[in-house]
């Protein structure tokens, strides 16, 4: 099934596609920080926007599709900055096989 590509003026949002850095903790485990990689150009829509309660305090969730050029090798281990929006890769595919674009699925992070 052939999607309908977006027109390369719909991707007008700035992105940078960070890249996961593990180092040892010390204790077995690892520490995970982020470097910043090549930036992108793209498009977000906003999916759905959700609010619950954990541990008595109010929590929102915001998942978005961003939707970027093909590019090989962008799994959930990365994630996406904008500005000073952060966005954690939840999926990332081409939806019609075309390697043309690159559809992320993404919830954003709220520090």
């Amino acid at each position: 099934m052939k999607t309908k590509a977006l027109p390369i003026g719909a991707r007008a949002r700035r992105f940078v596609l960070e890249l996961p850095l593990e180092r040892p903790d010390g204790f077995g485990g690892v520490i995970r920080s982020y470097a910043p990689g090549p930036q992108l150009w793209g498009a977000m829509e906003m999916l759905s926007g959700t609010e619950r309660i954990r541990a008595d305090r109010p929590e929102q969730s915001l998942t978005h599709k961003i939707t970027l050029r093909y590019r090989e090798g962008v799994t959930g281990a990365m994630r996406l900055t904008s500005g000073l929006r952060r966005f954690a890769i939840r999926a990332a595919s081409d939806p019609d096989g075309s390697r043309r674009d690159l559809v992320c699925l993404v919830e954003e992070i709220r520090a």
